[in-house]
């Protein structure tokens, strides 16, 4: 029995992907639990055997050999199967992602495999979306007052753009006034791009190096407060007595939703 063999059996057996400790873990329990077996039917067969002599059976020797195994030879196993898959021509291969292994059919063939979901059509990220998903990858975790500090705008509706997409996750708070929203990238993220870590990005220890322009205190301070507060707040009878008195003045009300588009929604619909 092929230490790539039992490898291949898990990674098609898993619905989940897995690291080389947990496929080491599972390993070394299924001989341990053969060990404890053995033990007890020669303990059987010796209290009802009359031959006091009797030689106790022994583990087979191709579980005895795995009693050992770890990560570096489960890493070099898997390493051996795709180069099997790759000299018999298959169509499917083990790649490593955030999460683990698991087999995933070869690039090659992605074009055959689409057409299984045509309703399932290629989205594309914005470039506004693009530069902040960046700059999350990159400096990771980061308050949405550096990333604005970077990109020079708002990017309120970029961020939720990237949480609905599952790509961004708010990973905690800040030790900072105002406890402002921490992000940082998903698992989804790191499988779509084909990395295991933010260390595999490209240019990554040099552009998590840069230096970045700074928030205003400010900016930081109040940025999880100000957005609950603008989605929260109702006016006052009192508000509503003054607008009423400006209206009649011939004042705009300053409140009312302009009519401009800022630059990122506009480089989004022209995006879509």
């Amino acid at each position: 029995m092929q230490l790539s063999a039992i490898i291949e059996a898990l990674l098609v057996a898993s619905e989940e992907p897995l690291p080389s400790s947990e496929i080491a873990r599972i390993i070394r329990a299924r001989v341990a639990e053969a060990e404890d077996a053995l033990a007890a039917e020669n303990e059987i067969e010796k209290n009802s055997n009359e031959d006091p002599e009797a030689t106790p059976k022994d583990l087979p020797e191709e579980l005895a050999v795995l009693a050992d195994i770890n990560d570096d030879l489960v890493t070099a196993a898997i390493v051996e199967l795709n180069r099997q898959y790759e000299t018999s021509g298959r169509a499917f291969l083990c790649t490593e992602r955030a999460k683990g292994w698991k087999i995933y059919t070869h690039p090659d063939y992605a074009a055959f495999v689409r057409q299984l979901f045509p309703d399932r059509k290629p989205s594309r990220l914005s470039g506004p979306a693009m530069e902040t998903l960046a700059i999350i990858a990159y400096r990771q975790p980061v308050t949405k007052a550096s990333i604005e500090a970077v990109r020079g705008v708002s990017c309120d509706g970029m961020l939720q753009k990237l949480l609905d997409r599952e790509l961004i996750k708010i990973g905690g708070r800040a030790d900072l006034p105002g406890r402002p929203l921490l992000y940082d990238t998903t698992d989804l993220f790191f499988e779509h791009f084909g990395v295991k870590s933010v260390d595999e990005l490209p240019n990554s220890a040099e552009l998590r190096t840069i230096k970045l322009p700074e928030p205003e205190p400010e900016t930081e301070a109040a940025e999880s407060d100000a957005a609950i507060s603008d989605q929260n707040d109702e006016p006052t009878s009192e508000d509503i007595e003054q607008q009423l008195a400006l209206t009649s003045a011939g004042i705009p009300n300053v409140n009312e939703p302009s009519e401009t588009t800022s630059t990122d929604d506009a480089q989004d619909s022209e995006d879509r």
